[in-house]
Formats: C-alpha cells, structure tokens, sequence
C-alpha cells in the first residue's frame, strides 16, 4: 500500500484503513489496465514482472545471507566546537544561512532512516537492551524508540550522511508523537525519544562540521504525519466520523516539537504530508509553540507533501497547487515532495508545485528509490537514483534534493557528486502586491481585475435558505449535503457554511456538516467560508476544512485586545478574514463609519501585532436596507458604494464583501424588483 514506504514506526499497513483503501484502489487500476492489453502485451507485461521479481529476490538473498553491520561508534565527545548558530540556536542566522545556500547551490538533504537501520539487521532484543528488557509489548519496529536503546547507532547513521554531502539530516522521529507510538504503548516516553534524538543528530552535526568548517551542518526536526487522519474517516458507514479530534493532533504535535527544539534542532521539517489537516495542526502547533515562548528564537520551517499516485493528488485529495495554497501561511523556507513516488513519477508534479510555490519559497524534493518491486523493496542503484532526480535540477525545479524509501548514504552521494555543480532554482520576484489564493480540494486565485467578484454559494445557511434550516435542524445531514452540491454545480466559487441558531449546537453542526462534507469531492472541491458571528463555532469550523478557508467574520466590536487575539488565531489556520465594519460604538452605517472603522482594523492587522497578509483581508463595510421610509436610510446604498470605492484606493490589497439581500429587504415578495435593485447596485460596486 501507499503507507508502506513510510518508515517503520507507522502503524502496519494490514491495521491501517486508510492504507487499505488506497491499496485497493491502486489493486483496482492495475486490474483495469491489464483487462485493457492485448495477449501479446500481457506476455510481455509477465515477462517483465517476472524478471523484476527474480531480480527483487536475489537482492533479498544477498541481504539475508550479508553479515549484521557492527557498530563501534564511540560517543560523541563533549569538546567539539558549537555550530554557527549557536546554542541557544538562532533561527535567523539559520534562516539567512539556508536562504543565501539555496540561492547559490543545491542543498542536500539526507536519505531513509528506516532503509538505513535494516542494514543493522537488529533483533528484538536489539531494539529492546537493558531498558526495555521486560516490556510487554513487541518493540521491534519502533526505529524512533532506537534513539534511546542504539544511540551510537543513530548518531553513526547521521554521521554516514553527513560524509556522504547531506547539509541537512533528518532527526529520528518521525513516529514521535503519543498518537503514533500508541501502536507501542510508549506515549509516556515521547518527549524523550524527540529530546534524544535531537541531541544525536547535533552531535553528529558538530563532528562533521568540525572537519568541515566551511560547510557547517544544519539538522532538521522530523515530524511526521502520523497514523491518523483528520480529514477522512476511518469508517465508510460514517463519513462524518474521525477516529482523533483536531485538538489531539495539535496536542501531540506540541510535545514533539517542544522536545526536538530544546534538543536543539536547526529547522522543524513537516514531512511526508497525506493528509493537509495533519499538517495544518502540525505547523498550528509550531506557531502556539513560538508565539507562547518569546524568548525562544523561532526556527525556519520545512513542508514535504505526498502525492500519492499519478492522479497528482494527496491520499486526502487535494491537488498540488491546493496543497502549497493551505500551508503558505506559515512562511516556510521551503516546500517539496517527498515518498510515494520515484523521480520520473513525481516530475509533472514537481513542475507544478514549483510554479505555485513561485516566489514564495525555495522548493526541494527527496523522491523513493524508484517504485517499489514485487517484495516491497526499492532496486534502484545509487547511480541510478542520482541519474533519475538530476532531471529535477536539470530543468530548474529545485533548490534541495535528497532521498526518501529505498535510499542510503551511498544514495545521498551519488546524487551529491550528480548534482553538485548544477545551478540551483530561481525565485521569481515577489509582486508588489500578491492575489488572494483560497482552496479546497482545488486552489482559487482570487482575480477580481479580471473575474470582477468572487460568486458565494449562501443557501448552506440557516438564514440563507428556510429549505437548509429544516433538514440540519431535524438532522437530515445527508439531505442538505444535497444542497451544497447543488450550489456549487451551480457555479458557486465558496461555499459559505453558517449553523448559527439559538436552538442549535452550532459546534457539533457546523462540525459534522464539514466532517461529512470534506469526503464529497463535488462540494470539498471549493474553498469553504466558515460563517459564524459565535467565534468558538467559528473556529469549530476552521478545526475541519483541510484548505485555505475564509473566516466570517471578526470585529472590533469587543475592543482592540478581542480583535487581536482572535485575529492570530485565524491567521494561524491560514485563513483569509472578514472583518465587519463594527467597533466598541456599535454598527458602521454612515460613510464615514464605514471608512474610520475599516482603516482602523486594517492598520492593526498588517501591522506588527497581527501580521495579517493585505490580500487576505476581506471587508463588510454593511449593505443595509434601503427606501424603508426613514430618509437617513436613504444614502445606505451609495453610502456602500463610496466606501468601497475609498477602501480599494487607500487599503491595498483588501477586498470588500456584502450581502446584496439585504438592500431590497423592505421589497420582500416583489423579486423582478428586488433583482433589478441587485443588478444596479452591483454594476456601480464592481465598477
């Protein structure tokens, strides 16, 4: 199954449902393509396989008949010299160091630990020594728990990468978090696994870096994607149902990357992504984690999806492009792929991924050692490997290579020697100005110079549609799914999903809703915004969409000190926001309100305190009904038309939203009339 080219530590493959079901799939194809061949294709197709599994089992032979490597590394000694960055690390010397490198050259990052631990051929009692002698469970397996019963192995293993040209090696914890060493019943030594396993890593690196001072070693905080899923359920009779909530995952995540950082990692690395939920909560918590420690340098961050088949998208089902939207947020010094797929599987998506990236961040990419053969092994030489990701460089997709399933130090230098000389990828220049991108299953650049507004689907509301209000409110979720579909088969850009009702749990509702949403491509494949004016519902909701969503909505209703908060936290969901044209004084209805308030909410979230992208920034300065009989009611309309127009003079970047409905609520029943108003209003907003 896909899962299986994880490293070991995963849960196995036959306990996984996840697993399951894309190796069915993958089954499913294969059946397909062979139904399709000629007789003569498929005697060729045979002849083919059969030679590969010959050559799959003298590989196997030679390796069971291959003596265990013996380790005599000494520990590492306590004299070396301490790396350019410091101890405490500082993550801005190591953000400058990996930025001016990726600029000039072609960085290495190392290959598999797991591939690289068999050739150790350690037994149970290997994996459990002294410590773990009694335990009663199986340990074997569990490459992460190593770090604490074959510490000199580790250190040796980072060290045989570093010599072989990795400026970067992975931490051995890819499995540590409580939720995956559950499979082992070892949660409650998590955080020393992590903590350990930095410390080897960066003895390691001052070993190398003391005999090659020129080029000093960085190492890399491995977090991996667990054996858990957010974004689909583990039971196909309740799509809505998860088997870990978000706020698990981000709890677990906390305690990993708390541990690898006061080990002393250089950059936290988010790899091998199927599922971008999990990421999201993965690089959640890394932010909590900074923002709650100030007096901690915050360290660069490293994302590595995976694209699970040729169909270029993640086991969750986004594309490439919707992958890079969701997690830009975060600033990430750099962003590839990683596992899955060889080099030449992974190259079309490559080629997208650097397109999205664009001038955001350097890209990298550690492919496995080709596909795996009839055994689950990888065949591919180290020249082989080396020749087959050149092409990465060679067409100036990549700033980073390395290696994933299947590859060694032996891997990881020959593909140094392949590429060395090879200029690096370039960043296009960053535009004055960057367009919004939202996404769901697919990404939405938010062109509005040439699409003139972004069309939003409002009947899965409660107050939007009487029809949606009744099927949630007696339960029938299966029903207003329905309608979703409908509204984005009917050219709905967003989905704006809304479950506020005094006799409604909305955080239950807007949850299972998304839950069982997520699941339907014809609905998931849009971007959502979450609407809410109760912001725990709000956040309920942003805890369920994979994708780049839009938060609606926040206000400085509650004063500046609200504001702020909330603000972070939307911003940490990566997330664009609507912010509603209210303060401490109530309701925004005049132009003048509208502009005073929408300036003064702007200034503060680009500012410092927030750092809020510009063009992430959406507001509702108050359609409010017009010709009601009241004349200081009747400039509403041109009151909205000339707020907008002085916001997009004077607040780059943001957008302006509003519920058109409103205007002609005082012409309710005549609707040629109300249409009509809506028609004019829009031309003179738009315009």
């Amino acid at each position: 199954g896909v899962l299986s080219c994880l490293r070991p530590a995963m849960a196995p493959v036959d306990t996984n449902a996840v697993a399951q079901a894309v190796q069915a799939e993958i089954e499913r194809q294969t059946a397909e393509s062979f139904a399709a061949m000629s007789a003569d294709e498929l005697a060729a197709t045979i002849s083919k396989l059969e030679a590969q599994l010959e050559k799959a089992k003298s590989v196997r032979a030679s390796k069971d008949s291959a003596p265990a490597m013996q380790v005599k590394a000494a520990a590492a000694s306590d004299d070396l010299p301490e790396l350019p960055w410091g101890c405490p690390v500082d993550g801005e010397k190591v953000r400058a160091y990996i930025e001016k490198n990726m600029s000039e050259r072609i960085m290495m990052i190392d290959g598999a630990m797991g591939t690289t631990i068999q050739q150790y051929k350690f037994t149970e009692a290997d994996f459990r020594m002294e410590r773990f002698k009694d335990f009663d469970h199986d340990i074997k397996g569990n490459n992460d728990m190593l770090s604490l019963t074959q510490p000199d192995t580790i250190r040796d293993i980072h060290r045989r990468y570093f010599e072989a040209g990795a400026d970067l090696c992975e931490t051995n914890t890819f499995s540590g978090t409580k939720i995956a060493q559950a499979d082992y019943a070892m949660e409650d030594i998590v955080y020393e696994i992590n903590f350990e396993s930095a410390k080897l890593a960066v003895q390691a690196a001052k070993e190398v870096t003391a005999k090659e001072p020129h080029r000093p070693r960085l190492v890399a905080g491995a977090i991996g994607p667990t054996n858990r899923t957010l974004s689909i359920s583990p039971s196909v009779e309740d799509p809505g149902f998860r088997n870990c909530t978000w706020d698990e995952v981000v709890d677990a995540y906390m305690e990993q990357v708390e541990a690898l950082v006061a080990g002393g990692v250089h950059v936290l690395l988010v790899e091998t992504i199927f599922d971008t939920l999990n990421a999201k909560a993965a690089l959640y918590a890394i932010d909590t984690f900074f923002d709650e420690h100030p007096e901690i340098s915050k360290l660069p961050v490293i994302i590595s999806g995976t694209i699970v088949d040729m169909s270029g998208r993640t086991l969750s089902g986004q594309t490439t492009e919707a992958f890079f939207v969701s997690i830009m947020h975060t600033n990430p010094i750099c962003v590839g792929l990683n596992c899955a797929l060889g080099a030449t599987q992974m190259l079309p998506f490559m080629q997208a991924l650097s397109a999205a990236a664009g001038p955001n961040c350097h890209v990298h990419s550690y492919p496995n050692a080709g596909l795996p053969n009839a055994m689950g092994g990888y065949d591919q030489t180290p020249k082989e490997f080396a020749k087959e990701v050149r092409q990465f460089a060679d067409l100036g997709l990549v700033n980073m290579l390395g290696g994933c399933c299947g590859t060694t130090p032996d891997h990881i230098a020959a593909l140094h020697q392949e590429t060395k000389d090879i200029k690096p990828r370039v960043k296009p220049p960053m535009p004055d100005l960057p367009k919004m991108r939202i996404s769901g299953l697919e990404a939405v650049t938010v062109d509005l110079e040439t699409k003139g507004f972004l069309n939003l689907g409002e009947r899965c509301n409660l107050a939007g549609s009487l029809k949606f209000k009744k099927l949630i409110m007696n339960g029938d979720y299966e029903k207003a799914l329905d309608i979703a579909k409908h509204q984005a088969e009917s050219g709905a850009q967003v989905l704006d999903i809304n479950m506020d009702d005094g006799m409604l749990d909305g955080v239950a509702a807007m949850s299972k809703f998304l839950n069982m949403a997520i699941p339907e491509p014809d609905i998931s494949r849009l971007p959502m915004m979450v609407d809410s004016s109760k912001y725990h519902i709000l956040e309920a909701g942003l805890k369920c969409c994979q994708g780049k969503c839009i938060a609606n909505s926040i206000s400085l209703k509650e004063g500046e000190a609200d504001f702020i908060k909330k603000a972070k936290v939307i911003k940490r969901f990566g997330a664009a926001v609507v912010v509603m044209a209210f303060d401490e004084q109530g309701q925004a209805a005049g132009y003048e309100d509208k502009i005073r308030i929408c300036k003064r909410a702007y200034d503060i979230l680009v500012g410092p305190q927030v750092g809020y992208p510009r063009e992430d920034i959406i507001f509702d300065p108050n359609i409010l009904t017009i010709a009601t009989g009241l004349s200081e009611h009747n400039n509403y309309g041109k009151d909205f038309v000339l707020a907008t127009k002085w916001i997009k003079e004077n607040l780059p970047g943001a957008k302006v939203s509003g519920g058109v409905s409103n205007l002609s609520f005082g012409f309710r029943g005549l609707n040629a009339l109300r249409e009509s108003i809506h028609a004019v209003f829009l031309y003179h907003a738009i315009k």
